[in-house]
């Protein structure tokens, strides 16, 4: 199919749901073959066969737990295997937090944000790398939060991971901008799968946020998040790298409510 992104090769991780769908599916309408990663099979199987149905173009789906190094590993071997390269890498996977206070976080918990998304993002950012360098092409575009810029309570684990995979992802395009390898962030404001569990907990926060919101509203997953992700990837962002791209309808400027009533305890 003919389009901005006709002949890229994509892998999206976290595609089965929410934002990463969305990105899946404007990446294949704009003419790129897409491996669509999650742990989810059967929403990843479905949502690939959407995408594929909808764009004319190879989406396939790979099941993957992004927290195993191997796992993640083998995601990228398996595209180069199945398309012959890697041009496109979008880290969005996620699992989930539970709201709570910091004095009550977990090692553990600690340690899965960080490996859920600053460590999953790194190793397939390394393991896309070499192929990347040698084409002198690359784009990858790894999904922060607002969370961690604002310091929204209750979320530690996931705001520390999401500053961290902006700091990983500003010394990568540093790196590698003399390779032709661009690495940006996106802080989206989205109903993702991750918001919606947060409203059905918390729908009285969830509509103040929504509300004071600058447009007035959550993005669109499809519509709102996932045309700059695919601007990101192609070759129109060539000069454009290291940057923290805020698409949140203007929420990021003065910051909105982030309160949800919080357990005074474990």
């Amino acid at each position: 199919m003919a389009g901005p992104l006709s002949g890229r090769v994509a892998v999206v991780t976290g595609g089965a749901d929410g934002i990463g769908r969305g990105i899946v599916r404007r990446l294949a309408a704009d003419g790129a073959r897409v491996l669509l990663a999650d742990i989810d099979a059967e929403r990843g199987r479905e949502a690939a066969a959407e995408a594929e149905r909808d764009a004319d173009v190879a989406v396939v789906f790979h099941q993957v737990d992004v927290t195993d190094r191997a796992a993640v590993e083998r995601m990228i071997a398996v595209a180069n295997e199945r398309f012959g390269a890697v041009d496109i890498l979008v880290n969005n996977a996620w699992s989930g937090t539970t709201l709570k206070r910091i004095e009550y976080k977990t090692d553990a918990e600690m340690l899965h944000g960080m490996t859920m998304a600053m460590s999953a993002a790194l190793w397939a950012m390394q393991a896309a790398f070499p192929a990347m360098k040698a084409r002198g092409w690359g784009r990858i575009v790894n999904i922060g939060s607002l969370n961690g810029v604002n310091a929204h309570i209750g979320s530690a684990e996931y705001n520390v991971c999401k500053e961290a995979l902006r700091a990983l992802s500003r010394t990568a395009a540093r790196e590698w901008a003399g390779h032709g390898i661009t690495c940006n962030i996106v802080c989206p404001a989205s109903i993702s799968a991750a918001y919606r569990r947060f409203r059905d907990a918390n729908p009285e926060t969830a509509a103040i946020m929504a509300a004071q919101n600058p447009m007035g509203r959550m993005g669109d997953p499809d519509a709102d998040i996932a045309p700059v992700v695919a601007f990101l990837a192609s070759e129109g962002s060539r000069y454009l790298t290291g940057n923290t791209l805020f698409v949140d309808g203007g929420a990021h400027i003065n910051g909105v409510a982030w309160a949800p009533e919080l357990p005074d305890g474990p």
